[in-house]
């Protein structure tokens, strides 16, 4: 979203000055409803809501990023406040240091549903805790906030996007599930107050692209009914019914309508259809390019009416440079000429005073336990620790022809643009101490007697434009071992960068390539930082090529993860993370960006045979199921019971992955071809059994069909594994099958 922008700081405290920061008068709202702690929410809310007048209404819900804060009310007693903190995976972009866990993308690949919640948990700790000081500061510059825009749950649907890295994977239910996790580990479960306050973004139809073949600013998503229903809203359901404050809408058109100013998405689906209560945040900018990029409009009055009538109850603003003033400053005209009314204007600010409630803004410190945080709860050595666990378990074991784990080396060769660097975080980083980064040099050092180290390529940040092939020849010639160091990077991957193909950057081919032909047969360990997936064809291929190990962006954690996994010498070091979506052996399997039909896109309607199927990751041990057990018939609507034995077949003890899958006998019905509908990890010792008991959730047994979604009656497959079933390239494990039959049929509405 919502890109750093510093420089508008500055630009408000010239425009508004003083204005956004007035001493708070507290003496005469102490008689005021809204502080009676006794009342309901909804009452006190109300009662704020039906005090404000439409010009205050105007800039609570026009000055909601780097032009705000929204300001103080001082006749009332409310102080500023500033919306919108980046919390992707960490406190990012926030002034002062914050723990930096691995990127989303890498998360995802750990299908662990409590590892997120207690992420997103230290997360939102350390975010309200330098919240709480900034506020003691008077410090309300952009991401100073206790409300964050996070998590980021669209679908990664084409390898090339260059926001890949910051999703849950391309599956609607994993996204979801690990949506759930993140949004109630960051408000936490405090009865009556949240932590701080998620927002799901970016709602909706949003996957790319970022600039190829056209701007996002300005792209139309054409969407069928049935692909918007039953892949990219899913998420977003599920962040509802999870209890998120906020959703964000996305800077596209759908169907040629801007999202923010679209009612069907925001006010039709997720309020009327689905219940939201919370507030919708506009993207950076997203309103404005309303009028700039698609030109859907020609003034801001026009599209402050149909944002706010639409149901967009925040704008943040983008480039004042752009448009002089935030379009929602158009929102009094349009109150005067009759275009909104003002109880439309009491109904979007409702939402906004809603969330600051939660977070105890309005209440006595002393009632609030988030109130005693503070910026000292920031990179704790329990933080480190987590940061650690989460990117050991994030790590995807593409191939292992027996070369890991390893014991140690006399010799190793280390060479690669990504060996000796800290820029192995992604995109929406925290700012970490310099004594918190490392490489993964630092890594594979300990790990032999003698290293021989070349970069190769020039800064990795410039693509491995320039390539010196004689120093990466000298460095791994007469080694025991060498470890190549390769992937992409925020440069060529990330928020307005997508990716041309599927390649390895620059010269990265070449530098692999010299190492296979030049290492006298030694064997050769390539370890990857990357998002979107790479051609690598080539290198699963090689003999000599003992092992791939997949590390996406694992943060300041990395060089502790990677040697602990390399050496397995601490408990949980075992690979253990699962690709969250499909890796093509070639690119001629993706679909053109633009085009918005899931046909051929994601496992769920993949053609072909992938390279690394979604759900694969090997382990330093093998797992078999057996004995599964369910109901051979259930009633549309009920949930399936499963019940199987799983044991660690091999020499140590390890987490397993386990994945569930079902598929519909009939191709008539609109259904993909096959479904995640349940995962969990198990930790097992070596040898040892265990009995697993599962539900799926009779939901996701249910199709859109024409205007609904229906549980059809009927034959259904399910597996049960730790891979996806009928796949060529297997994992460690076997996978079981069965079926059961469906009877009569269910509407579950329109949700």
């Amino acid at each position: 979203m919502e890109r750093k922008s510093a420089m508008l700081v500055i630009a408000v405290f010239a425009v508004w000055g003083a204005v956004l920061f007035q001493e708070v008068a507290s003496a005469p709202a102490d008689d005021y409803p809204y502080r009676n702690v006794s009342l309901s929410w909804d009452a006190r809310v109300e009662d704020i809501v039906n005090r404000l007048t439409v010009e205050e209404m105007q800039m609570q819900m026009a000055l909601g990023g780097p032009d705000g804060p929204a300001p103080a009310i001082p006749r009332l007693g409310i102080g500023a406040y500033q919306w919108g903190s980046e919390c992707l995976r960490g406190d990012a972009t926030a002034p002062g240091f914050a723990t930096a866990f691995p990127q989303a993308l890498g998360l995802a690949a750990t299908f662990d549903y409590d590892l997120i919640y207690r992420v997103a948990e230290a997360i939102s700790v350390e975010v309200r805790g330098k919240h709480n000081d900034f506020v003691k500061e008077k410090n309300f510059v952009w991401h100073t906030s206790a409300s964050c825009f996070s998590p980021l749950i669209n679908i990664m649907r084409d390898a090339r996007w260059g926001r890949n890295q910051e999703t849950y994977g391309e599956d609607p239910y994993l996204s979801g599930s690990l949506g759930t996790a993140y949004i109630k580990g960051l408000q936490g479960t405090h009865l009556r107050y949240v932590r701080a306050s998620g927002c799901c973004k970016h709602m909706n139809v949003h996957g790319g692209p970022e600039d190829i073949p056209v701007s996002r600013f300005s792209f139309n998503a054409i969407v069928s009914e049935e692909d918007w229903r039953m892949t990219h809203l899913p998420a977003f359901k599920t962040c509802v019914d999870a209890g998120t404050l906020g959703l964000m809408c996305s800077y596209n058109r759908i169907n040629g309508v801007p999202a923010c100013a679209n009612k069907k998405l925001l006010t039709d689906i997720a309020r009327n259809e689905w219940g939201f209560r919370g507030y919708f945040t506009s993207d950076q900018a997203a309103v404005e390019n309303i009028i700039v990029y698609h030109k859907y409009f020609n003034n801001s009055l026009d599209t402050a009416v149909a944002c706010a009538n639409a149901g967009c109850d925040l704008e943040i603003a983008g480039d004042l440079n752009v448009l002089p003033h935030p379009v929602y400053f158009s929102l009094v005209e349009a109150v005067k000429q009759g275009r909104v009314t003002e109880a439309t204007l009491r109904e979007r600010v409702r939402p906004l005073f809603y969330t600051r409630m939660r977070l105890g803004e309005f209440d006595p410190p002393e009632m609030n336990p988030y109130s005693k945080l503070t910026s000292a709860v920031v990179e704790t050595p329990a933080h480190k620790a987590l940061a650690v666990e989460a990117a050991m378990k994030s790590f995807v074991l593409l191939k292992n022809d027996g070369g890991l784990p390893v014991t140690g080396f006399g010799t190793i060769g280390v060479v690669g643009p990504f060996a000796n660097t800290t820029k192995i975080f992604g995109d929406y980083s925290p700012v970490i101490p310099e004594e918190d980064k490392s490489t993964v040099l630092q890594a594979l050092t300990p790990l032999a007697s003698k290293v021989q180290f070349a970069e190769g390529c020039d800064e990795v940040n410039k693509k491995c434009a320039t390539y010196d092939s004689e120093s990466v020849i000298k460095a791994v010639t007469n080694t025991d071992a060498n470890f190549v160091i390769l992937g992409t990077g925020i440069i060529y991957e990330a928020e307005f960068f997508d990716r041309p193909d599927m390649d390895l950057p620059g010269h990265q081919k070449q530098l692999l390539q010299d190492v296979l032909a030049h290492s006298g047969g030694k064997p050769t360990y390539l370890l990857l930082f990357n998002a979107g997936p790479l051609n690598i064809t080539f290198a699963h291929q090689e003999p000599s090529v003992v092992a791939i190990l997949e590390c996406f962006f694992p943060a300041q954690a990395a060089a502790e993860a990677i040697r602990h996994v390399l050496l397995n010498d601490v408990p949980g070091a075992v690979p253990s993370g699962r690709l969250p979506f499909t890796w093509p052996l070639l690119a001629s399997q993706l679909p053109p960006m633009v085009d918005y039909s899931m046909k051929r896109r994601t496992y769920r309607y993949f053609e072909g045979e992938p390279l690394y199927p979604f759900g694969y990751g090997l382990s330093y041990t093998t797992f078999e199921y057996s004995n599964l057990t369910h109901s051979q018939s259930i009633t549309a609507g009920e949930s399936l019971s499963l019940s199987f034995h799983l044991k660690n077949s091999g020499k140590v003890d390890a987490d397993e992955v386990v994945q569930v899958y079902i598929g519909w006998r009939d191709t008539s019905l609109p259904a993909p071809k096959i479904q995640l509908a349940r995962f969990t990890r198990v930790t097992i010792e070596a040898g040892q059994q265990v009995i697993v008991k599962l539900e799926v959730e009779a939901k996701i047994m249910g199709l859109w069909i024409n205007d609904g979604w229906f549980i059809k009656p009927g034959m259904m497959d399910v597996f049960v594994g730790g891979q996806q079933p009928n796949q060529k390239r297997m994992a460690g494990s076997n996978v079981l099958s069965s079926s059961f039959t469906i009877t009569d049929m269910k509407y579950l509405g329109r949700y």
